[in-house]
């Protein structure tokens, strides 16, 4: 299950796709964080097929959590050298072309 927040910007929609299991919590691992606590990270619960829809769409990606990165690799977007880690948590922004 994936937590979806989707944001107009003047360039087109950010989509931030959390893995449930990880929202609430805040990460640290020297001067980076992920603070998964913030509102920017709230939004509606979905399954897998609907995400992927929603991918399609966007312009920009921003995915956190192993569920939500792995989407991201599967689909062709994230590359694993790209896949930034904090505290064993993924965490990965695309921009799409």
């Amino acid at each position: 299950m994936f937590i979806v927040a989707r944001k107009e910007t003047p360039r087109g929609m950010l989509l931030v796709v959390t893995d449930a299991d990880v929202l609430g919590k805040v990460f640290t691992d020297g001067k980076r964080q992920l603070d998964l606590a913030n509102p920017f990270y709230k939004g509606e619960e979905m399954e897998k097929e609907e995400v992927k829809k929603l991918v399609l769409e966007s312009r920009y990606l921003h995915l956190t959590g192993k569920e939500a990165v792995q989407l991201g690799v599967d689909l062709g977007f994230v590359e694993k050298k790209n896949i930034l880690m904090i505290q064993e948590v993924p965490h990965a922004e695309v921009v799409m072309e």
